[in-house]
């Protein structure tokens, strides 16, 4: 009770004083300069206050109307950062001078309960070590055969098989949660050697475990929105609330986890693999808990981040027919056959132009890809730390964009002009999903 009396003091006067900043007439736009608004004492927070539940909008927003693209920010509890989408100071931290910006004890204590040490969530050497492990692996052409093997296998076994059912039936799919299924079970038996069938029989095994990882994923995640940086601590220690739910989330995502580690041991024991997994047990220095960081480390990267980006690909396509024919007539081809810019325009990035990737090669009407700056667009990450399974997430998302768009018309369910909300969480999910029919072509 002492807490929440004190929190709603604290509001109540924090509110006072919001409402007497936003409104005075002296506040005029005239005097506003670029950026983050400060106010004495609570610095950036009475905004923050107004625009966290749309931070990304609120920021892009924001860096739209700087000169540099970039602001300043501060916050009470000695939170004080810049926010920056111009590629040259993305360049000098990701890459030019990497080793001076590590992400630091507040960024991974944040994480630490969710993803331990993983390679997502560590510094120094502990990164070091997992990054070189991982990268010999991802290296190796057997790696990327399996890759491919598994992704096929999986999509027309299992996925395709769906999206059949569901046609027949005129019934309505979740398609972003049938492509985290789909990216789940791929990442565990190409990391691991393990099935966990997500999409094997009617497409809704393992519920469970897919709720309570994405529960602590936007819960984690969450953490970095709170007021007071430490009150997430309070709650902990509670047992209160939001962390309560967490707790949970992460115990169960950990037992999953533990399992994993505790099937590939006693396998290993029979007879050797060469997946992901068994090249960092190789490490005797590695713990059963550092293991199992490295497990949802990958499970992460894998499941995450190619099926939201599939999730937001199928919607902005339903909404540009002229590109969807175009790619069904690259298609088509493909079957019979078998400019630099530094800085960013923000009007024209809001744009689903596919021709900005694009360009004519040497004049002889050959239309190629042009790699943009890695940079401007750091969606893999960047510098040391770039994803170094980005050829086999581009990989898979061309093949199951391509075999779906091939076999099947994908149809909202519920058309809107308006841009779906997206989760604030370690990816950017799509909110409630991707509701939608499918007819076979």
């Amino acid at each position: 009770m002492e807490m929440t009396s004190f929190l709603l003091i604290f509001f109540f006067f924090l509110l006072i004083y919001s409402f007497f900043f936003l409104f005075n007439p002296t506040n005029s736009k005239s005097t506003l300069q670029p950026g983050f608004k400060h106010y004495p004492i609570f610095g950036t927070l009475p905004e923050f206050l107004l625009n966290r539940h749309r931070f990304l909008d609120w920021s892009t927003q924001v860096l739209s109307q700087c000169p540099t693209s970039t602001a300043v920010f501060s916050r009470p509890g000695k939170v004080n950062g810049v926010i920056t989408a111009n590629p040259a100071n993305v360049e000098h931290m990701l890459k030019t001078n990497f080793e001076n910006y590590p992400k630091g004890t507040r960024f991974i204590s944040l994480l630490e309960d969710f993803l331990g040490r993983g390679i997502f969530n560590s510094d120094g050497e502990t990164w070091r070590a997992q990054r070189k492990t991982a990268s010999y692996e991802f290296n190796t052409r057997s790696l990327r055969n399996f890759v491919m093997e598994t992704a096929a296998v999986e999509l027309h076994t299992r996925f395709v098989p769906v999206l059949e059912r569901a046609a027949a039936l005129n019934k309505v799919v979740d398609l972003q949660d049938l492509l985290e299924r789909y990216s789940f079970d791929n990442i565990c038996k190409v990391a691991f050697n393990f099935d966990p069938g997500c999409l094997a029989g009617d497409g809704t095994s393992g519920s469970e475990f897919m709720k309570a990882f994405e529960e602590a994923a936007t819960l984690s995640s969450g953490r970095f929105m709170y007021v007071l940086p430490g009150l997430y601590k309070i709650k902990k220690l509670l047992n209160f609330g939001s962390e309560s739910k967490l707790q949970k989330s992460i115990a169960t995502v950990h037992k999953f986890a533990d399992d994993i580690i505790q099937s590939r041991i006693t396998e290993s024991a029979k007879e050797p693999n060469d997946d992901l997994l068994s090249r960092f047990m190789d490490i005797s220095e590695y713990s059963p808990e550092f293991l199992r960081d490295i497990v949802i480390s990958f499970i992460l990267a894998g499941r995450d981040t190619t099926s939201s980006a599939l999730t937001w690909f199928f919607w902005i396509l339903s909404s540009h027919p002229e590109v969807k024919l175009k790619i069904l007539e690259e298609l088509k081809t493909l079957r019979l056959s078998k400019s630099d810019q530094n800085s960013y325009e923000f009007d024209d990035l809001r744009q689903f132009r596919p021709e900005r990737w694009l360009e004519e090669e040497n004049g002889g009407g050959t239309v190629v890809y042009r790699p943009e700056n890695p940079f401007k667009y750091p969606v893999f990450h960047g510098g040391a730390r770039v994803c170094l399974g980005k050829e086999m997430a581009y990989t898979q998302m061309k093949l199951v964009a391509a075999t779906i768009m091939e076999v099947f018309e994908v149809e909202l369910e519920v058309v809107e002009k308006k841009v779906p909300e997206h989760v604030l969480s370690l990816t950017m999910r799509m909110k409630d999903g991707l509701k939608v029919r499918v007819r076979k072509r």
